[in-house]
C-alpha cells in the first residue's frame, strides 16, 4: 500500500511541476502515473550507472552534476511516454522542483 501511495504522490508532484513550468507538458493524470512509473524504473536502473560513470565530474562540481543527470533522465523519459513533452533545460529545472517536493513529502510522511 505504501508503494502505491508513493507512486500516486509522485504523479501528483509531476502534475504540480507541469502546472508551474510552461515547457513541461503532461496531458493528464493517467499520463503522469505512467511517467512516474517510467521515471521510477529509470532511476533504479539507469541513474546508478550514470552516477558511477560521471563520478569524476560529480566530484569536481560537488555533486551538482547530479541535477544534470536527473534532468537527463526526465528528458529521456520523454521518448517513452506519449502525452509528455519537455526540453532538456526545462527537465533540469523540473528535476530541482521535484527534488524540493520530494524533500517536503518525505518530511511529512515520516
Amino acid at each position: 500500500m505504501n508503494l502505491i501511495l508513493k507512486w500516486v504522490v509522485s504523479a501528483l508532484s509531476l502534475m504540480l511541476v507541469a502546472s508551474l513550468l510552461p515547457g513541461f507538458v503532461i496531458e493528464g493524470f493517467y499520463t503522469a502515473l505512467i511517467l512516474a512509473f517510467i521515471l521510477g524504473i529509470l532511476n533504479v536502473i539507469v541513474r546508478p550507472v550514470l552516477v558511477v560513470l560521471t563520478l569524476p565530474i560529480n566530484f569536481l562540481t560537488l555533486g551538482l552534476f547530479t541535477l544534470v543527470i536527473n534532468g537527463g533522465i526526465i528528458w529521456f523519459a520523454n521518448t517513452f511516454v506519449k502525452g509528455f513533452e519537455t526540453d532538456f533545460i526545462t527537465a533540469i529545472i523540473a528535476a530541482v522542483i521535484l527534488w524540493a517536493i520530494s524533500l517536503i513529502t518525505n518530511l511529512l510522511f515520516k
